[in-house]
């Protein structure tokens, strides 16, 4: 459980941050970890399971039963996660990092990736999909994948199939939503298209925006975080 021992009991306490597809727990403490601490949040990273979305969903759940309603966020998958949450649940707000898609990913090119990934995975095992990886990406990104997909590994695989069949929330769902988002999206980003964060922005009643470029947050994940919290924390000094 959390350690939130003398956090404000009036406030927000916990943000729960879940990772994308193929990451981890450790990329959401460094993406959301600096940003969680200035704004006085205690960050709750979700390490994926094999069973990815019901257990995320599960564990947020659970803390959102013993603490109150928390802050939810995420990146790429993890941001749709949360925001499926919040629609559903109180929540005092959504941190969406690099949304990836909106209601069926059957042509989102991060379902695509995530699709083609487990099946190089389950042909080729898990040292050759890395390298194939590794010869197509930036070195930050290959690295960091390299990283954790030995990590998630031998569960992996089931997570990139149930990521690449997830229904993100549909716009007309978006319009319901009751919480502030906090929307940060990557303008040149191929795989998380920023017209999905636009729309998604563009919907909500109560949103920010924010757009970063591909190498400013690959080099250092704290941008998308600290992204995200410039966006819900002027929301919320202006409610």
């Amino acid at each position: 459980m959390p350690d939130i021992e003398g956090s404000d009991p009036r406030g927000p306490q916990l943000l729960i941050g879940m990772p994308g597809t193929g990451s981890d727990a450790d990329y959401v403490r460094r993406a959301f970890g600096p940003a969680a601490d200035e704004t006085g949040l205690t960050l709750v990273a979700l390490e994926p399971t094999r069973r990815l979305v019901a257990d995320h969903l599960r564990r947020l759940d659970e803390l959102a039963d013993e603490y109150g309603p928390p802050v939810v966020g995420g990146v790429s998958i993890g941001a749709a996660i949360a925001l499926a949450w919040a629609l559903r649940n109180p929540c005092r707000g959504v941190w969406a990092a690099l949304p990836a898609w909106t209601g069926d990913p059957a042509t989102a090119p991060a379902a695509w990736s995530a699709t083609a990934t487990a099946r190089t995975l389950q042909t080729d095992g898990l040292e050759h999909t890395i390298a194939v990886m590794t010869a197509t990406s930036p070195p930050w990104l290959a690295a960091e994948l390299g990283r954790s997909w030995r990590a998630l590994h031998p569960h992996l695989l089931d997570q990139l199939a149930e990521a690449a069949s997830f229904h993100a929330p549909a716009l007309d769902e978006i319009a319901t939503l009751t919480a502030p988002i906090a929307v940060t999206i990557a303008v040149d980003d191929p795989v998380h298209p920023g017209q999905v964060g636009r729309d998604w922005a563009t919907t909500a009643p109560r949103s920010s925006l924010t757009e970063v470029g591909l190498a400013e947050w690959g080099n250092d994940p704290s941008v998308l975080g600290f992204a995200c919290a410039r966006g819900w924390s002027a929301m919320r000094g202006s409610a």
